[in-house]
């Protein structure tokens, strides 16, 4: 069986990606089962920012409510950090640049909320400017076909 990734720009690079209160792209779930928000940290020396993840009702999260996940940090070349679970109320990142941050929902989190949307939200808590971006990631397609012209195998 094929793997049918679907590619979207969640949040594209910027020098100050996490200032205040950032989301990334709402993204529907009713063609997938997992969805992955790889945030990417470029540069950036003291700024940290809380993650979470929201179901939304619609593409414009007139109502949201927060989901567990599970995350994995890679700060050195390709080695992943633990598989951890997050709760609804998220984590923090660390200070530091060079980071990448996988965060992994189901669609069957989405659940208990009744949303088939999903969006990532990053609050940030300690101001400082950092370069970075979010690429979102579908996976487990409900149906063994490319779903849009970013799909990949």
């Amino acid at each position: 069986m094929k793997s049918y990734k679907h590619l979207v720009k969640g949040l594209d690079p910027v020098a100050n990606a996490f200032a205040g209160t950032v989301y990334s792209d709402i993204v529907s779930m009713s063609n997938h089962n997992i969805v992955q928000f790889v945030i990417y940290k470029g540069v950036g020396a003291t700024g940290t920012s809380t993650i979470t993840v929201e179901a939304c009702d619609n593409v414009s999260a007139s109502n949201v409510a927060a989901v567990p996940f599970r995350y994995q940090k890679i700060s050195t070349g390709d080695t992943a950090g633990a598989d951890t679970a997050a709760t609804t109320a998220g984590f923090a990142t660390t200070a530091g640049s060079s980071q990448l941050y996988i965060i992994t929902a189901e669609a069957e989190a989405l659940a208990a909320s009744g949303y088939e949307f999903i969006r990532l939200k990053a609050v940030e808590v300690v101001a400082s400017a950092v370069l970075g971006g979010i690429l979102i990631i579908q996976d487990e397609p409900r149906e063994n076909r490319p779903v849009q012209s970013t799909t990949i195998v």
